[in-house]
């Protein structure tokens, strides 16, 4: 297959686009939500038609002065409705600051406000991030057991390996992209649906991955490849009349797998984007997070992961 026929130009784009990812991401780092930081959220709608957010700024900026608030948000919602992030406020704050959003007749109703301490929002992220790093763990060590004697050709290891770098790329990508998307458009922060998105992606990715990964151990346990230094057998093992290097059992298992691939991903991304566009406020960055992060890891799946065990394995022409 053309994949691994042309390895090396994968390995140099998907390189290129990594590092770009990782750049923005520590470049525009995205900013935490309140869940992470600490702080309080009001939501709320207005009377009639919500008016511009510059205007509502204008209506807090004496407000925020006075009271040393310097660090806030303001996130439009449907027509009328507003979410505005910003530090802790206390009792008194909370209510002149709701009384000042109201402009005229135009009162601004409250549907919900809610504050989290610093304390809360760092045992948050610190969870959020010892959730990350052991469901990384966890599908390293069942990739590795999983694969474990697939035969003699390839180490269950360098199954796993691959599996490590993919995962990594299937990280960083999604984060830089939405690093940018963060610096230009209003209301992307990381919270805890981010980090649900992310912990799907990895889950969706290594399934991918792996159905190719199977794909090739089955291919290899049929003895459908044969080395100089393998020696004939009469029965079980390799076969000595199978004539198949290994990066031609690599690319009959893509060709096999790809179809599978592609329209499982493009049925799960239509999915997602129908949720962006159609569903609700408080999915919206959800579902554009996982089509991302599903078209990622589809691509990495099939030009990154497979063409990695060749280079790995050192079975090479």
């Amino acid at each position: 297959m053309f994949v691994i026929k042309y390895k090396n130009i994968f390995f140099a784009v998907i390189a290129f686009i990594m590092l770009v990812s990782i750049a923005f991401t520590f470049i525009w780092r995205p900013a935490f939500s309140i869940e992470f930081t600490g702080g309080s959220i009001i939501e709320g709608e207005f009377k009639d038609a919500r008016p511009p957010v510059e205007t509502i700024n204008s209506y807090m900026a004496s407000f925020l002065a006075n009271n040393k608030i310097n660090d806030f948000k303001i996130q439009p919602v449907a027509e009328k409705g507003i979410i505005i992030r910003t530090r802790d406020l206390t009792t008194e704050e909370h209510g002149n600051l709701v009384g000042m959003i109201s402009d005229g007749t135009n009162v601004f109703t409250e549907s919900n406000f809610a504050t989290i301490g610093p304390s809360v929002g760092s045992e948050l992220r610190s969870k959020a991030i010892i959730s990350l790093a052991l469901v990384l763990a966890l599908i390293i060590l069942f990739v590795s057991f999983a694969f474990r004697g697939a035969s003699r050709v390839v180490s269950s290891w360098k199954f796993g390996l691959s599996v490590i770098i993919c995962l990594v790329h299937d990280i960083f990508v999604p984060v830089g992209i939405f690093a940018v998307l963060s610096h230009y458009f209003i209301g992307y922060e990381i919270d805890t649906l981010f980090v649900t998105a992310l912990l799907a992606i990895l889950g969706y990715s290594v399934a991918d991955t792996i159905v190719v990964f199977d794909r090739i151990r089955e291919n290899l346990k049929n003895g459908l490849v044969n080395f100089p230094e393998d020696k004939p057998r009469g029965t079980g093992g390799l076969s000595s009349v199978a004539v198949s290097p290994f990066e031609e059992v690599v690319g009959r298992s893509l060709r096999e797998t790809f179809a599978r691939s592609i329209n499982t991903s493009l049925t799960t991304i239509l999915a997602a984007l129908a949720i962006f566009f159609f569903g609700g406020e408080a999915t919206k960055h959800f579902a554009l997070m996982l089509a991302i992060g599903i078209a990622t890891g589809t691509y990495s799946s099939i030009l990154l992961a497979s063409p990695l065990l060749v280079l790995i394995s050192g079975k090479t022409k």
